[in-house]
């Protein structure tokens, strides 16, 4: 396992382990968080930990499973699934979305850029509409469409 891909698992763990101060820490002082989904970047050591604690809140037993790490140099891809079940709010850019107690296990894509051991670049990619879909949100956005 390359030193790269130690740093992204580590990062993980501290993600699950919800230590918000080691997460900032495991960026670079100019270090980024884009959750692609909602084209929101999150910047800064205050910035860094607001999704991670969003989805905690959504997902008290958040986990993310991982399935293939490939490391090209500083560049690390991970192809995960985030999975939890949705007890708490969920923020989204237009509003809150209430806890629907469904459980979601939706695949996602993240895309690390390493410098010095720190991630300087992290883009999410997790598959939007698989969440809304596993928390009834699509379904009982479709169902009132036709009516």
């Amino acid at each position: 396992m390359t030193d790269n891909e130690q740093t992204v698992r580590r990062a993980y763990k501290i993600a699950e382990d919800m230590d918000m101060a080691a997460w900032a820490a495991a960026f670079t002082p100019d270090g980024t968080f884009t959750d692609e989904s909602i084209g929101v970047t999150w910047k800064g050591p205050r910035e860094l930990p607001v999704q991670v604690e969003n989805y905690h809140r959504a997902f008290p037993d958040m986990h993310r499973e991982l399935y293939r790490v490939y490391v090209s140099g500083n560049i690390v891809v991970v192809q995960l699934a985030l999975q939890g079940t949705h007890l708490g709010p969920l923020q989204l850019p237009n509003g809150t979305l209430p806890p629907t107690g469904n459980k979601m296990d939706a695949p996602c894509c993240d895309v690390f850029e390493l410098t010095d051991g720190k991630i300087n670049r992290f883009d999410c990619y997790p598959e939007g509409s698989v969440i809304l879909t596993q928390l009834g949100v699509i379904g009982n956005l479709t169902a009132a469409l036709e009516r």
